[in-house]
């Protein structure tokens, strides 16, 4: 039977002998059957082992986890600050009615004929139908997070009349009425307007027409004035149209004292 490792070589041959192989073949040793139930051995191991280690651990008493919250902090001397008042609190007064922030009617001057009928809210229907492109505005508005609107207005001696607009945004993700403020500032300037800052506003402007609106010359009040601004969430428009030029003071002070109110 043939050996499986190297043969030695044949120390009875002579030397020199020409019938002595030159040189013995060494085959390698085959692998056999042995190796793989080795590595079966191996894996059957591990995987009982780890089978073992499971049961153990599910026979053991749950560990009980560290408490999550910290040690109580010690309270600082002094008392606590006091709540603000709703009048200090300006999200109290807006997440109010929004009507009851509008400007009142003067005394001695008429409800404008427009309002009658009307309980001061605005929907997002009613408001978008104020802009030139009904469709665009009221896509803006839904863009911009629209909120709520209200409008009050009256009319003067039949010297000018005045409409008030506060609208709110819900700036989940954008400072809309910011925005809308700067952009209607922008579409109210132009050739022939003067326009000034709102005290205390900000970025809050007036603007006043210089000559009549084209096509109103005949109207009872064809010169137009109006002012923007925002605080917070809320945009402010104020619209004015005069039987004659509208006065700068008159219009910036309404804008004030609306201002003020938010």
């Amino acid at each position: 039977m043939p050996s499986d490792g190297p043969v030695a070589p044949d120390e009875s041959a002579p030397l020199g002998d020409a019938s002595a192989p030159a040189e013995r073949v060494v085959r390698p040793r085959r692998r056999g059957r042995t190796t793989l139930l080795i590595g079966a051995a191996a894996v059957l191991g591990l995987v009982a082992g780890a089978c073992g280690g499971v049961l153990v651990q599910a026979g053991r008493e749950p560990t009980k986890l560290p408490p999550l919250s910290q040690t109580a902090l010690a309270r600082s001397g002094g008392e606590a600050p006091k709540p603000l008042s709703a009048g200090q609190d300006r999200q109290v007064r807006t997440e109010g009615d929004l009507r009851d922030l509008l400007l009142k009617k003067p005394r001695g001057a008429q409800e404008a004929d427009w309002l009658e009928g009307s309980d001061g809210w605005m929907d997002l229907t009613g408001y978008a139908s104020t802009f030139q492109d009904l469709e665009n505005g009221f896509e803006n508005l839904l863009d911009n997070e629209f909120r709520r609107a209200v409008v009050t207005g009256w009319e003067v001696d039949g010297a000018y009349t005045v409409e008030i607009r506060l609208i709110q945004y819900r700036q989940e993700e954008v400072l809309a009425a910011a925005l809308a403020s700067r952009g209607s500032q922008y579409y109210a300037g132009g050739d022939g307007t003067e326009d000034w800052a709102i005290p205390g506003t900000g970025e809050g402007r007036v603007f006043v027409d210089e000559q009549p609106v084209p096509g109103l010359e005949s109207a009872p009040f064809p010169y137009q004035a109006e002012a923007h601004a925002s605080r917070g969430d809320i945009a402010m428009e104020i619209w004015m149209g005069g039987a004659k030029r509208v006065d700068k003071k008159t219009i910036i002070d309404l804008a004030e004292r609306q201002m003020e109110r938010l």
